[in-house]
Parts: C-alpha cells; sequence; structure tokens
C-alpha cells in the first residue's frame, strides 16, 4: 500500500477555534508556536537590502553567517568550534524532517530512529518520511530514560534525538548522558536546542559543552528573534558528519537565500533584543500559569521554553482544550498531539499579545472552578 501522510496535526484543532471564536476579540491563537512580537529593526534592515540577492548563495552558508554562529555558540555556551563545523539549514524543521533520509545512505544497515516519547511530531515523521523505524524513547523525570532503550534498538539506531528544553514539556535533558550514551552505542546524536536562549532554571546549555564526536546540536533563529518566517538556522558539531550532510544538502539544492543570511549573521551578533523577548515570555509564562491553577490546571512556569504543559486529574487533553476553549477562548493543543504519553496533557504558548493573554486570564480567573 503506498504512502498515506496523516492530518497535519494542528489541522485537528478547527473545533476548538470555532469555539474559541466566539468570545469578543476572538479566538486567542496559542496551539502554535510562532512569534508575535516584532523582531529586531536592524535585522529587518539589512533583510531589505537584499545584499546577494542576485546570484545563488553557498549552501553551506556565508562565512559571515557561519562566523556569527561560531561567536555565538562561543558567547552563550563557551563552545570554541571551527566553522568548517557550522552549516545552514532552511529552518530547523526541515533539517529534522529531512537527516534521518541522508544519514541512512550513509548507514544503511541501520533501521531506526529513537526519539523522546512526548515530543514534536516531526522527529517521528522524518523516520518514516525516510522509510526507517522510529521508536519512542520513554522519558523519566523530564529526561530520556536511556536506560529503557532495548539492546535491540540500539543496534538498530541511526540516530537518536534529544530535545533541550522540550517542546512541549519544557523540560532539560541530561545532554552529557545522551552524548555518552551515542558514543557508547556508535548510534549519532541530534540535539534540537531551538529553545536554548529561553532557559529559566540554568543557563544555557548545549551537547556541544560535551564534546563534537558524533553529535550534532541544531539551533534556529525563528524563537530566538522572532524571525520564524524567514526560515534559517544552522547544525553544528561532528567535522566529519557536518562535512557529509553539508555535501549532501548541497547537491539537494538546500540553500539559505542570501539576504537571509545576511539578516540572521546580524541576529545571531546581537544578545540585547534577545534579554528584551527573554522578559517577555517569562512574565507570560508567570501570568498563563496562574491562570491555570484558578481553573485546576497545573501547568507550572517551566525549566525552559515558552510552553506551559498542564494536566488536571481525571481529565485527557482534548477535554481540557475544549473547555479551554469554550471557557477562556484560548485554542491550546493536546498533548496527544506530541505522542500517547501526553494525552493527559495541554501545551500553551506564551507567544500572544500580553493584551490578549490577559483577557484570557481574566476569564479564567473569573471562572473560578474546576473546568
Amino acid at each position: 500500500m503506498s504512502f498515506v501522510p496523516p492530518p497535519y496535526p494542528y489541522d485537528r484543532l478547527r473545533t476548538l477555534s470555532h469555539a474559541a471564536s466566539l468570545h469578543d476579540g476572538g479566538a486567542v491563537e496559542c496551539s502554535i508556536g510562532t512569534p508575535i512580537d516584532e523582531p529586531p529593526a536592524f535585522v529587518v534592515e539589512a533583510l531589505a537590502r537584499a545584499e546577494g540577492a542576485k546570484s545563488y548563495p553557498p549552501s553551506i552558508g556565508t562565512p559571515a553567517y557561519r562566523e556569527a554562529m561560531a561567536h555565538w555558540l562561543d558567547r552563550r555556551f563557551g563552545v570554541a568550534i571551527d566553522t568548517e563545523q557550522i552549516a545552514a539549514c532552511i529552518g530547523t524543521k526541515e533539517f529534522v524532517a529531512s537527516t534521518a533520509h541522508y544519514l541512512r545512505l550513509r548507514r544503511p544497515e541501520r533501521d531506526t530512529v529513537l526519539f523522546p516519547a512526548i515530543s514534536y511530531p516531526t522527529y517521528a515523521m522524518g523516520a518514516t518520511l525516510a522509510g526507517l523505524r522510529p521508536v519512542a524513547v520513554p522519558l523519566r523525570d523530564g529526561r530520556l530514560d536511556l536506560a529503557a532503550i532495548s539492546d535491540d534498538d540500539a543496534r538498530r539506531a541511526l540516530l537518536l534525538w534529544s530535545n533541550s528544553p522540550s517542546n512541549p514539556t519544557g523540560e532539560l535533558d541530561d545532554l552529557a548522558a545522551v552524548a555518552a550514551w551515542g558514543r557508547e552505542h556508535d548510534v549519532w546524536v541530534a540535539s534540537d536546542e531551538c529553545y536554548a536562549e529561553f532557559t529559566w532554571s540554568t543557563n544555557p546549555q548545549s551537547i556541544l559543552q560535551h564534546g563534537t564526536e558524533g553529535v550534532l546540536a541544531l539551533h534556529s533563529i525563528s524563537k530566538r528573534s522572532n524571525l520564524a518566517g524567514i526560515r534559517a538556522g544552522f547544525y553544528a558539531g561532528d567535522a566529519e558528519l557536518v562535512a557529509y550532510l553539508r555535501a549532501v544538502r548541497q547537491h539537494a539544492g538546500l540553500m539559505v537565500p542570501h539576504p537571509v543570511q545576511t539578516a540572521v549573521a546580524a541576529a545571531f551578533d546581537d544578545d540585547d533584543h534577545v534579554a528584551v523577548q527573554r522578559s517577555r515570555y517569562l512574565a507570560r509564562l508567570t501570568t498563563m500559569s496562574a491562570a491555570l491553577a484558578a481553573v485546576g490546571i497545573e501547568a507550572p512556569v517551566p525549566a525552559g521554553g515558552f510552553y506551559l504543559w498542564g494536566t488536571r486529574t481525571g481529565s485527557d487533553g482534548w477535554t481540557l482544550a475544549q473547555r479551554l476553549a469554550e471557557i477562556g477562548g484560548i485554542v491550546v493543543s493536546p498533548g496527544e498531539l506530541y505522542g500517547d504519553a501526553g494525552s493527559a496533557f495541554i501545551r500553551l504558548a506564551v507567544v500572544q499579545p500580553d493584551a490578549a493573554l490577559d483577557r484570557v486570564a481574566q476569564r479564567l480567573h473569573a471562572y473560578g472552578s474546576d473546568l
């Protein structure tokens, strides 16, 4: 039987959107992590100059692009890495979805991709699109339970995905342990770190702090600088692995447009605008955590990220999401979208303006009892 793509997860939320839209001001859309705050003006100006738009950009990334990433990695994580170990990607979702396929060409004897049991669905879909076995790894205290990976799955594994801070849970993985497990079992490790700038409980962390052998770190401009629409990021790590992927991706014609590379390099060279955004997100997380508590949903401010991962004893995520739409006028994601293990939860992205979130919070506080 031919492959039939499943429904796109967020297309399943139409009934929630309709219920929320009946409130004054319409639905407050918090199911998708799309930034709504303004990107830095100097980045928009750099983009508007359209530098290099007439010619094909280098697939690997311009020297200025990769140097900006290298300086940022050093500044943010204390990681000194050569620019030859850094390459551009067209937004990190594209990289997540395609990398298992490219790596399978390198190691065709491996047929399994490991990923967190509660996670963004593209890790599993990337395995499926590559014709590989997607195998969910259970979580223990929010971290990959590496001891739960069977010997057979470890032998067959091509790639292990980590996501820290996690989307959707906001938990931080033990990146040292993840890197060590990959090396011990000869499995490549990809660490999706696109929310690292929004780490609340510790300093930002990267798997590259534990060496580059056998590992890749993946970063994006989307969340850091409110630039999801220009589709740009980078991957960095193991020199041989980066060289292989950048060659394959060059043959595939994958290129970040030159004007985008110029603008993104400027964004990564500046940290002040990120500090402002951090303050916004933390305040919104605090506001909405209290609002959910008012209706009996436990959703503490996370260790990282800009999502609240909430649950209420005796309820499933779809029921909670429906009631929040009806009572609060807000659209959130049922946790089942992120794996069966998340079915009792909802995910709320604090990406709407303060006024909209305050409006929802007032409704929930006024309701004043369990949903």
